[in-house]
């Protein structure tokens, strides 16, 4: 597990039935490709997040796969309908088998 992982997730408390809203995600981590070397030249191992899946009382919402060309910090933010109240699960998959997750609920009017 990759030390100091944090999520962070932003969404409306409340919504009217049928509103489009915008969700922002982010999750603190170092993102490393694989790619890169120590001082002393050895290559450090790849640790990526390297899929991100959000759904809504258990229907899938986005899952996207992630790639080490992304930044540290992946930041992730999209659109959805909400037409019933409920919870929204996010999920984050790490290349070391770690899984993180953070829910936020949702109240329609």
């Amino acid at each position: 597990m990759a030390a100091g992982v944090k999520s962070r997730v932003k969404l409306p408390q409340v919504a009217a039935a049928g509103e489009v809203i915008t969700i922002k995600t982010l999750i603190t981590h170092r993102m490393e490709s694989g790619q890169r070397r120590h001082e002393a030249g050895a290559v450090i191992p790849r640790s990526i997040i390297h899929r991100f899946v959000c759904a809504f009382e258990g229907e899938t919402v986005v899952d996207i796969e992630v790639h080490p060309g992304v930044s540290t910090n992946p930041f992730f933010e999209f659109r959805a309908r909400v037409i019933e109240s409920g919870v929204f699960r996010f999920t984050w998959y790490d290349d070391d088998g770690a899984v993180y997750t953070d829910s936020k609920a949702i109240t329609v009017t």
